[in-house]
């Protein structure tokens, strides 16, 4: 894991003491790495060092464990973990004005100046649209900005803390900094209503730590702490002017395109020496057995249109994606694309065979990873602690075992589906712009799928309803539909489509939990109601998207850390920024067209030449996935029934065990249960387990090494907490 942290203190030089010196950083506009920010300046009181006015109790600094300061007292900042020298960066304008850039960023030096000296103004947004994926810090004197990203894959977390605010792009350390206790109300919404932002507001796993939303940023003035959007919010009352689709899916190629040529130019990263000769083993077989990625650069090739898309665009675009730095001849050495053939479950030969197809390409050097049972869902239930739960945690052996064979720089496809598509409650936002025409291709593409004629009256009437009904009274019904219990029962796609036309829905885990969890979200579903007033100030489509975008990213955050291998990073353009804005500037026409993803991409990818893609490129397959997630369970019975002798969850009065046997059983055995639901409560178990378990902390200096969660969880029946 990499994160950074710091924190805004009320005074200046509260204890006399100044941490450290960014002189060595150079003059305006120089960049200096991790290692030579800076070191341990000037002593406090009695000769100890402090940090922020900060000393431990024991007469020990308080840092992050592990950690190396990019700027000192007395509002210091730290990065922490396995930055890579090229992913930290400092530039400075003057002793008070200077701005670090964590991440893959495609800004020059000279770039990152000037928006330092916008940004002294106020100004936000130019700090984030820079090509690749970021985390921005500005320091103007004593105030400190902090830009969170669109998607939610980078946020941003703050506590109070000492008079003043300590920031973090991890909830875990802040948790550890104040000995935060779980907040089971947030653990609640996350299963109960998981994609709906009034429940969840900006409460996260750890009770006291709060989360900026997606397009936001945190701007602290002498430990005081304000949120501001740094994104334009569209009126209600005006239509926004009519977008060229033309234009808009220009805008999405150029995006791609940088977003791509970020990480090409970037320094390559030799994971690590080979130690020498093996009997028996080759350098492929010895990497693999140190669990060391591949050197250079190397994407996904899962036979879909997103991960083709950035395999043949890497491989395609002008540079070396290939080539390690001080290694090879400078001419280039093809792109290392990865396949991954489930045997266990079959379903994917016609993805199968498209990767292959897209695998002559010459540029590209292509490995199938076979899996068995050992790499279904749910078959290994070890693994490293995450900074928070997600549903990925059933899968991470599986996607590890993919991205073992992958390279130190690995480009995947998450998050095109949820930036391209047009989620069913569009249809809504259709009717409210009065295009009603443009809702018969998506309409008879259900209608087909179906095969009932009354398909479209049941999609226009529910379409109808939802753009008549205000965000309050949305979040309202939703609020009575937990109380009272009522969840649809899983069906086909025009069940799922008919269910997603609404403001807000309950999770697929919802009908496990007891009814005290359902009634702790629905009061806090009904709080953020009045919290809101008169809504998001959004379209339903518009806002429902965002919801599962955000959800998305955060899963997708999950499973680079439980997944991750040593030394590799990554990459996934399509939630980069400027890749975000550039697809929601796609009118809504475009995007309800059935197929509407496979087109875009199919236009990105001339850039790169490409135009002969194999037939049947950009169909949708989900059922392979589902299939995988049945096979898991009923492989996994056993362990997983044994996982809910005694949940966690059940102490803490979410779920009851008994009740969650039985649906494993059930599902086990072939009946048609929500397969998603299941898994949440599986990750979410697992999660609290390792927990738990821990036994150190982020932090040195802090009282008898304080860590979240200190006492763990009481057994009660009624545990939930508002946390809101």
């Amino acid at each position: 894991m990499r994160w950074l942290v710091g924190w805004s203190s009320t005074a200046a030089g509260a204890l006399g003491g100044t941490v450290g010196s960014v002189g060595s950083v150079g003059s305006v506009g120089s960049v200096g790495s991790v290692g030579s920010v800076g070191s341990v300046g000037s002593a406090g009181f009695d000769g100890q060092e402090v940090y922020g006015g900060q000393v431990g109790y024991d007469g020990e600094t308080l840092h992050p464990v592990g950690s190396q300061l990019l700027w000192g007292d007395p509002d210091p900042l730290w990065a922490v973990g396995d930055w890579r020298p090229d992913e930290v960066r400092v530039v400075r304008a003057d002793a008070q004005t200077r701005i670090a850039v964590l991440g893959i960023c495609g800004a020059s030096d000279e770039q990152l100046r000037v928006g330092l000296l916008a940004a002294r103004g106020g100004a936000l947004r130019h700090l984030t649209a820079w090509p690749g994926s970021y985390t921005a810090i500005v320091q103007v004197g004593r105030r400190i900005t902090v830009c969170g990203d669109l998607a939610g894959a980078r946020p941003v977390f703050h506590v109070p803390w000492a008079g003043g605010t300590a920031y973090a792009t991890a909830a875990l350390p802040l948790a550890d900094l104040i000995e935060a206790n779980l907040d089971f109300g947030h653990l609640a919404a996350l299963l109960a209503a998981p994609e709906v932002p009034a429940a969840l507001h900006d409460s996260t796993p750890y009770d006291g730590v709060r989360r900026i939303p997606p397009g936001h940023a945190l701007i602290l003035r002498a430990g005081s702490r304000e949120i501001a959007g740094y994104e334009p919010v569209a009126s209600l009352a005006v239509a926004a002017p009519p977008a060229d689709p033309d234009s808009a899916v220009d805008g999405v190629r150029d995006a791609l395109v940088d977003a791509v040529r970020a990480r090409l130019s970037a320094p390559r990263h030799v994971p690590d020496i080979d130690p020498g000769p093996v009997p028996g083993m080759g350098p492929a077989e010895r990497r693999a057995a140190r669990g060391m990625p591949v050197p250079g650069i190397g994407a996904d090739l899962s036979g879909g249109p997103a991960s083709g898309t950035l395999a043949l665009l890497a491989a395609g675009l002008p540079g070396r994606p290939g080539t390690v730095l001080g290694h090879g001849t400078g001419a280039g050495e093809r792109l290392l694309a990865v396949t991954f053939n489930d045997l266990a479950v079959g379903g994917r030969e016609a993805e199968l065979e498209r990767a292959g197809t897209l695998a002559a390409n010459p540029r590209l050097h292509h490995v199938v990873v076979t899996g068995g049972e050992e790499s279904l869902p749910y078959a290994d239930l070890d693994g490293p602690l995450t900074d928070e739960p997600g549903p990925s945690l059933v899968t991470a052996a599986r996607h590890r075992a993919r991205l073992a064979a992958g390279s130190a720089d690995h480009f995947t496809g998450y998050g095109a589906r949820q930036v391209l598509d047009a989620h069913p409650a569009r249809l809504a936002d259709l009717l409210m712009d009065r295009k009603r025409r443009h809702l018969v291709r998506p309409v008879a593409a259900l209608t087909k799928a179906d095969g009932s004629v009354l398909v479209p009256a049941r999609v226009y009437g529910a379409a109808r309803r939802l753009a008549r009904t205000s965000y309050g009274a949305g979040v309202e019904g939703l609020a009575e539909q937990l109380r009272q219990r009522r969840f649809d029962e899983p069906g086909d796609a025009v069940g799922a489509s008919l269910a997603a036309l609404a403001w807000g829905g309950p999770g697929p885990a919802a009908r496990w939990l007891t009814g005290e969890a359902l009634a702790e979200v629905s009061v806090r579903l009904e709080g953020a109601g009045y919290r809101n007033g008169i809504g998001p100030g959004q379209r339903p489509g518009d806002h429902r998207a965002r919801a599962a975008l955000s959800r998305h990213a955060a899963d997708l955050r999950v499973l680079e850390q439980a997944a991750e291998i040593r030394s590799q990073r990554l990459h996934a353009p399509f939630l980069d920024n400027q890749v975000v804005r550039a697809c929601r500037a796609l009118p809504e026409t475009l995007r309800v067209r059935p197929g509407a993803r496979a087109e875009i991409l199919r236009t990105v990818l001339k850039v790169s030449g490409t135009v002969d893609l194999p037939a049947g490129w950009g169909a949708p397959s989900q059922a392979s996935a589902n299939a995988a997630a049945r096979a898991g369970l009923r492989r996994s019975a056993d362990p997983l029934l044994s996982l809910f002798d005694a949940p966690l969850l059940a102490d803490a009065g979410l779920i009851e065990a008994r009740v969650v046997r039985k649906a494993l059983r059930a599902a086990a055995s072939g009946e048609p249960l929500p397969l998603d639901g299941l898994a949440d409560l599986v990750s979410l178990e697992l999660w609290l387990r390792r927990l738990l378990s821990r036994r150190g902390t982020c932090w040195t200096g802090t009282p008898a090494r304080a860590r979240a969660v200190p006492a763990g969880i009481a057994p009660q029946r009624r545990a939930v907490s508002s946390g809101g």
